[in-house]
């Protein structure tokens, strides 16, 4: 009992610190992630914790970095982190995809996307991913390549290559459906049992969650266990 009270005030503790955390990259504009999207992402790292699932932490669609931040905040010392991104304009939907995906990379491709807290929208950034990493930079937190890492590139080039050989835990964070099925064929296969994956982007776009439905018809090992705010999969 004085074990599980000791388990119960350092989570409440860790709770409050990474708290603390998504604030301050929420303010600096660094994520459109809002707090119950957030919540989604400590509640599943904090599960591989509690059943001891190998492996690191990864996302795809790093963006300006928030949730990066907050990931690798968390993942840190015991587990190593990798974010991918073009850490530029975002490809376009493919002909898998629904309207809305498309009306949405109009507005982006035309400049007229909308950044957060003033700042500009992250894809119009001329060097992103040096303005990544020094917003890691300024949390105390050095893509050093090896225990935090930044990998630039489409996800199908550079994931073969570039990923961590277990994951216990992937944030996909990157709305269509191409993207999204390219990256969950890659990660799928590393994850151990009791390891999941988040998809950002479930509720918010039709590939998504079509890409996450044609996954699942092949990857029986995997299930389904939450869709609201975000869709959550499970390695059983």
């Amino acid at each position: 009992m004085f074990g599980l009270g000791l388990r119960k005030r350092a989570a409440r503790m860790l709770r409050g610190r990474t708290g603390q955390l998504v604030d301050a990259v929420r303010e600096e504009g660094l994520t459109f992630l809002v707090e119950a999207r957030f919540d989604v992402l400590r509640r599943c790292l904090a599960a591989a914790d509690d059943r001891a699932v190998p492996g690191d932490v990864v996302e795809a669609g790093v963006a300006a970095g928030g949730s990066a931040i907050v990931l690798a905040s968390l993942a840190r010392p015991r587990r190593r982190f990798a974010g991918f991104d073009v850490f530029g304009m975002i490809p376009p939907p493919g002909e898998l995809d629904s309207p809305d995906a498309h009306a949405r990379h109009a507005i982006i491709r035309e400049r007229r996307a909308e950044g957060i807290a003033g700042r500009p929208y992250y894809g119009y950034v001329d060097d992103l991913h040096g303005e990544v990493v020094a917003a890691f930079a300024r949390h105390g937190i050095a893509v050093d390549g090896t225990d935090v890492k930044l990998v630039r590139g489409l996800f199908g080039e550079t994931m073969p290559a570039e990923l961590p050989e277990r994951i216990a835990f992937a944030h996909l964070d990157c709305d269509w459906y191409d993207p999204v099925l390219t990256v969950l064929r890659a990660v799928a296969p590393r994850v151990p049992p009791g390891g999941s994956i988040v998809l950002d982007d479930y509720g918010d776009y039709g590939g998504c969650r079509r890409a996450v439905t044609d996954f699942l018809a092949d990857a029986p090992g995997f299930t389904l266990i939450a869709t609201t705010p975000t869709a959550v999969l499970r390695r059983r």
